[in-house]
C-alpha cells in the first residue's frame, strides 16, 4: 500500500530547490511548477501571481512534513520578501503551501522555532497560502541542474544543524 505524502513549497527559483531536494532521505520524487497564482496553465514566461515551486513526493514513515519545512528553511533565505539570491519579483517568494489545518499549525510551529533560533538577520516572512492547484512547469525546466549541473542556482545548504 502506498502511503506517500505530497508537500509545495516556494522558496526562489525552482531549480536549486530541486535539486537539493532530490536526495533528501524519504524524498521519492520532485517536480518543479508554478503555484499560489491567477491564472490556469501557467508558463514560464506567463505566470502572473504564481511562485516557482516544487512538489515534493515523500514517504512519510522516513520523513515528515515538519522535517522536510525544517530543510526548506536550512536551505534558502526565509527573511527576504520575494527575492533568493539575484531572482527578484513574488515568483520569488518563500512560501508553503498548505493542504490541511495539520499543515498549517506544523509550518508555524516551524515557522517559530526558526524565528526563536535567531540564526538568520532578519525574521521569517514566509507565507502561508491554501493549496490550490500545483501546474507542472515545462519539461525544459524539469531536472533541470541534473541535466545542466554548472546551471544557475542561489540555493545551498546554509545550515547543518537542524532547527527542530
Amino acid at each position: 500500500m502506498n502511503n506517500d505524502k505530497k508537500a509545495y513549497i516556494a522558496g526562489g527559483c525552482f531549480w536549486g530547490m530541486e535539486e537539493l531536494f532530490r536526495t533528501r532521505p524519504g524524498v521519492k520524487d520532485t517536480e518543479v511548477g508554478y503555484i499560489g497564482g491567477e491564472n490556469e496553465h501557467p508558463t514560464y514566461k506567463n505566470h502572473p501571481g504564481h511562485a516557482e515551486g516544487i512538489e515534493i513526493t515523500y514517504d512519510p514513515s522516513v520523513t515528515t512534513f515538519k522535517e522536510l519545512l525544517d530543510y526548506f528553511f536550512r536551505m534558502h533565505n526565509p527573511t527576504t520578501i520575494d527575492r533568493q539570491g539575484n531572482d527578484l519579483g513574488s515568483s520569488y517568494r518563500s512560501a508553503i503551501f498548505f493542504q490541511n489545518e495539520e499543515e498549517k499549525e506544523q509550518a508555524q510551529e516551524v515557522m517559530a522555532i526558526v524565528d526563536a533560533s535567531q540564526k538568520w538577520e532578519g525574521k521569517v516572512v514566509t507565507t502561508l497560502e491554501p493549496y490550490t492547484t500545483f501546474w507542472p512547469a515545462e519539461p525544459e525546466h524539469q531536472d533541470y541542474l541534473v541535466r545542466n549541473p554548472n546551471g544557475y542556482t542561489c540555493h545551498f545548504e546554509r545550515f547543518t544543524e537542524s532547527f527542530l
